[in-house]
């Protein structure tokens, strides 16, 4: 009769690991030495355990599929096709353009570029028949695979005002642009915007969860793929769970409208934890960021390059913000399993953690009235401000650690000369409906403070 190694020991029950622990703590307390609660109140043990296990969070994710994708900042539309045209040739597979201007020649854009199967995003920071009708026929000609990224309510919560008039009018105008097209995908929500504001990761999946719910509420039944462009920060098994437990949340809420209808996750790295001194360490910190989005079930990864928050773009950051992604793809196998997460006892433990608590606040928020009410009424702001503040004073008192900022700084490192871009939150006097929600990295105040002594 064969044998294996483990027949010569004998199982080890997670009661007998706990008596373990206990007997070396030496007296201390179990649950208050060992256990900890994050900000979400998410409870961290310090083993899982099998005998313990409940149930598996119903996530498939497919690693196998994930895209490397290039964001392209459209101004000068021959520079932008020469960016785009580079970066497909030295390994992008997918592109997200934002482009502010209506007027812009898309025509142009988008004729000389090798798009058949390819996936490109549009966002767009206005709101149009006319152009989102030219971007389905040119998908068609294409045989692309577009997502015009619309978001009305993004767009209210970040700049205070519609795009047009009211809300009664943007969506409106969305409904017939629905009924214009027929080839891409029209609707994104700007999750990101929650996670660089300084919600904690409850408040991202709620507020994502009920700001898609009141597109699924006002619209006429959607059938195509929404788009969440998605914010991943440090916390790296919690930032993992996190986009397991929105796919799986999402799955059940858009299944009492149809069940048909698919999300689809962009996801980049955080802005809340860069910083402009020691800036080298942000390529370590965007490392783990897409390592997390990966295995969290991204559909497509944009990187964040290491200059992108004092520097304008340019062709260095850009390539070895792409190469990161190539190195997890190419070397380190990142695209070999699908579901890579499944069996880790921990990973599934957070998820249905997240899961049930996002799910709470979500019904919370529904009962108020919806997303939209708590988001012209202040509420979603001032809750974001709360968890904002919280880990703003976690990070000044160095509980929260940003190394070569607040811990172990260089003192020789000089940067006011290298500043091409104002990396701070800028203020815009203007006449809003409501108070916008403002994104805010961490280390912005001690930053400022040094610049001043140099």
């Amino acid at each position: 009769m064969a044998t294996t190694l483990f027949d010569d020991f004998n199982p080890i029950s997670s009661k007998q690991w706990k008596q373990k622990i206990q007997f070396e703590l030496d007296g201390a307390d179990y649950n208050e030495t060992v256990i900890w609660h994050s900000p979400e109140d998410l409870q961290v043990k310090p083993f899982y355990h099998i005998d313990e296990f409940s149930r598996a969070a119903q996530v498939k994710t497919q690693a196998s599929n994930f895209k490397i994708c290039q964001n392209i900042f459209v101004y000068d539309i021959e520079k932008s096709i020469q960016r785009a045209m580079n970066t497909i040739e030295r390994g992008a597979e997918s592109l997200r353009f934002t482009i502010e201007n209506e007027k812009t020649d898309v025509q142009k854009l988008l004729e000389t570029l090798p798009l058949e199967n390819r996936t490109v995003y549009f966002n767009l920071k206005f709101i149009s028949i006319d152009f989102v009708k030219l971007l389905d026929s040119i998908s068609i000609q294409k045989k692309a695979i577009f997502f015009c990224n619309m978001d009305p309510i993004g767009h209210f919560a970040r700049e205070g005002n519609w795009f047009t008039t009211s809300d009664k009018s943007n969506f409106e105008t969305i409904e017939k642009i629905a009924k214009a097209t027929t080839n891409l995908s029209l609707l994104s929500i700007d999750s990101g915007l929650y996670q660089n504001a300084g919600a904690n990761i409850t408040q991202q999946i709620a507020y994502s969860l009920a700001h898609a719910n009141e597109y699924l509420n006002r619209l006429s039944p959607i059938t195509k793929t929404i788009v969440f462009q998605i914010a991943v920060g440090t916390n790296y098994f919690f930032e993992i769970a996190k986009l397991r437990a929105l796919r799986m949340l999402f799955k059940v809420i858009a299944a009492e409208y149809n069940p048909d209808i698919e999300c689809h996750f962009l996801v980049t790295p955080t802005k809340r934890n860069k910083t402009i001194y020691d800036y080298n360490v942000n390529m370590l910190r965007t490392t783990t960021e897409c390592m997390s989005a990966i295995l969290g079930g991204a559909d497509a990864v944009a990187n964040l390059p290491y200059d992108s928050l004092y520097h304008k773009d340019n062709e260095f950051g850009d390539r070895i913000a792409r190469n990161q992604l190539l190195v997890l793809k190419h070397e380190s196998y990142f695209d070999k399993v699908d579901n890579p997460a499944d069996g880790s006892y921990y990973i599934e433990s957070l998820t249905m953690q997240l899961a049930e608590k996002s799910l709470t606040l979500f019904k919370d928020i529904e009962a108020n009235g919806g997303f939209l009410k708590l988001l012209n009424d202040g509420t979603i702001k001032k809750k974001i401000q709360e968890s904002a503040a919280k880990e703003q004073e976690l990070f000044d008192s160095k509980k929260e650690v940003l190394l070569g900022t607040n811990k172990y700084p260089n003192k020789d490192d000089k940067m006011k000369h290298d500043l091409e871009l104002f990396p701070f939150v800028k203020i815009k006097p203007r006449k809003t409906l409501i108070t916008p929600i403002i994104e805010k990295r961490l280390a912005e105040k001690l930053e400022q403070e040094r610049l001043e002594l140099e």
